[in-house]
Order: C-alpha cells, then structure tokens, then sequence
C-alpha cells in the first residue's frame, strides 16, 4: 500500500513539473523588434507587378554616365540656342537639350554604351558627333564646330564695283603720254571693274578741263584766224574769242556725247583695253578691231554703238 501511494505522489509532481515548463514556453512569445535607422527596409516578396522604371531613366542597378560639349560657329564664336539630340543613351528613342549663352549643352543619367548627337541651328549645316559612354564617365564630345548651311552662303564680303571702278579711275587720270597728252580713255587692266553712268561723265568733264585739252583748242582757234577760217567772226580779239568757244564746243560736245550720254545709254565701256600680249600682227588686229569693237559694261565684247 505504501509503494503504491508513493509512486502515485511520484506521477503527480511529475505532472506538476510538466505544467510549468510548457507555461513558460508559451509565456516566451517572440517580439518584432522595429528596424534600426541603418538597416533597410524589409523586401516584399509578393506577386504584384514589378514597378517599370519611368522613360529615360537609367535602372538602379546600372551605373549611368553624362555626356557634355559645347557649339561654336566658324569663326569660335559661341552658338546659343542650338538644338542637341541624342540617341542610343537609354531607354527611350531619343533625348533633346538647347544649348545656353555659353554654348555649353549636357545630358545626364545615360545609359553607358555608343550614342551619337545630331546638332542643328538656323542658318548652319546640320553636324554629327558619335562616341562610346562607359561605367559612371562623363565624356566631354570634342567642340563641335558649325558650317554655314550652303544656300545661304552668298554672300559678297568684297568692296563694291563701284569703289574698284573709282580706283581703277584714279590711276587712269593720272596717265599721260610723253607727260603732256592725256591718256585717260585707255585701260592697263584687262578686267577692270566698268564704270557707271556718273563716272563716265566724270571722266569725260575731267578730259575737257584737262590744261593739254585746252591748249589744243586754243592752238586750232588761233590757226583758223591766222588762215582766216570763218572770216565772219573776223579779226582780232572777238573774232578769236568767238573761234575758241566754237573750237571749244566742239571737243565738249564730241568728248561728252562719245564718253559718257551714248556708253551710258548703251550701257559700254567708252575706254580702250591695252593689249600687251601676243605677236605684233595679232595686237595691230586688236587695236585696228577696237573703232568697231567695244566692251560692255556687262564685260562682254560688242558692237561699238556709242
């Protein structure tokens, strides 16, 4: 009886011993403690949708690079407002930027890889650069240099026709044969600039005023009353007088009428052109050839009409 109560006891703290090691375990529930401001964030492992990456972003996981440069025209001057695109630097087809009062122009956050830029601008041909982007670069494109666009290079930057007329002009007046006989109406320059209306009249006064030309009219006058030409003026000092100014209106009128009203209602050239090249029969030809030859102000040879 007595070992039968005592295993009885034995069974019962047994009991007891189990109870209080299985409410302890239970009273140990495990607590979440909260993530540390260093750690990250936990990841969701659910079955949604990736988010897509927005257009023209580079993904994380890729280390993106930059692109700059800089535009200038032909003469190193700076072009603002130019218009850069770039294509093959990420996801999207193509990326646009102006360039500023600088010049300068960048593109960011690219994809490594080759890309290449087209550069446009109003009044300048269209220019191209290409290059290879790698890990994290930022690659400086070598200045980009714009040509004026070809239909709009017509330009004349020379000195006007008229002001290498009024030159040319300047030497001829200076011409003289044996140093006395004007030698205004003769050209050394076989391609020289023609003359306007205005200056054929200005070479044509020039003539008429010359001291040689008036010499030579007051040598005829004195001739004709000497033989007595036009006995109606008579004698003396009137009838000198008289023959002079009629001498004198004639070399005006001839000189005006022949170098500067009928060239310049013609439109041609009142001057001979030297020839100074070729054999002596080919020159005497050209210059037999030139009372009935002229040039135009066109530059062409023509029938001497004035």
């Amino acid at each position: 009886m007595a070992i039968h109560l005592s295993s009885r006891r034995i069974v019962f703290v047994l009991a007891l011993v189990t109870l209080s090691w299985a409410s302890f375990g239970f009273g140990q529930n495990p607590q979440q403690t909260p993530p540390s401001a260093n750690e990250p964030a936990p990841q969701s492992h659910g079955t949604g949708p990736a988010q897509e990456q927005p257009s023209g972003q580079v993904p994380g996981n890729i280390a993106s690079g930059s692109i700059i440069g800089s535009v200038v025209d032909q003469s190193g001057a700076l072009v603002a407002g130019a218009r850069v695109t770039l294509n093959g630097g990420g996801p999207s087809s193509s990326q646009v930027a102006l360039t500023g009062a600088d010049g300068q122009f960048s593109f960011t956050n690219i994809v490594p890889g080759p890309f290449r830029l087209t550069i446009t601008s109003s009044g300048f041909a269209a220019q191209t650069s290409a290059g290879i982007l790698h890990l994290g670069e930022v690659a400086t494109v070598p200045q980009i240099v714009l040509d004026v666009a070809s239909n709009v290079t017509e330009v004349d930057v020379g000195v006007p026709q008229v002001e290498v007329a009024a030159e040319q002009m300047k030497i001829e007046e200076t011409q003289r044969v044996l140093g006395a006989i004007p030698n205004f109406y003769v050209s050394y320059i076989p391609n020289a600039a023609p003359l306007n209306s205005k200056q054929k009249f200005q070479l044509a006064w020039k003539t008429s005023i010359d001291p040689f030309t008036l010499v030579v009219v007051a040598d005829t006058a004195g001739v004709q009353q000497a033989q007595n030409h036009f006995r109606e003026y008579g004698q003396g000092t009137q009838g000198y007088a008289k023959r002079f100014g009629a001498v004198y209106a004639d070399t005006l009128t001839g000189t005006f009428i022949g170098g500067a009203m009928l060239p310049s209602l013609l439109k041609q050239d009142p001057r001979y052109f030297y020839n100074g090249t070729g054999s002596a029969p080919s020159r005497v030809l050209y210059a037999i050839a030139n009372a009935v030859i002229c040039k135009g102000d066109n530059g062409h040879w023509q029938p001497n009409y004035s």
